[in-house]
């Protein structure tokens, strides 16, 4: 794996974080890595948070509050 491949997507990560997940920053920050995936629905032994995963989260808590699923999450 090549260190541009390890690279973590901040911006994606925040958005589920505190637009998806309805985090402040200070808890979004004060988060493990682990915590982090284990609130966006990941295990411990899964091999790490893909973009498809992340784009998936991102289709069902939208930045646009006026395309948010009025049934589930806000």
């Amino acid at each position: 794996m090549t260190s541009s491949s390890r690279r973590i997507d901040w911006a994606g990560l925040m958005r589920a974080g505190l637009h998806g997940l309805g985090l402040k920053p200070g808890e979004f920050w004060a988060l493990t890595p682990l915590e982090l995936m284990l609130m966006l629905g990941r295990e411990a032994g899964d091999a790490g948070f893909s973009r498809a995963s992340l784009d998936a989260l991102m289709a069902q808590f939208p930045d646009d509050p006026a395309h948010r699923n009025p049934k589930g999450g806000e």
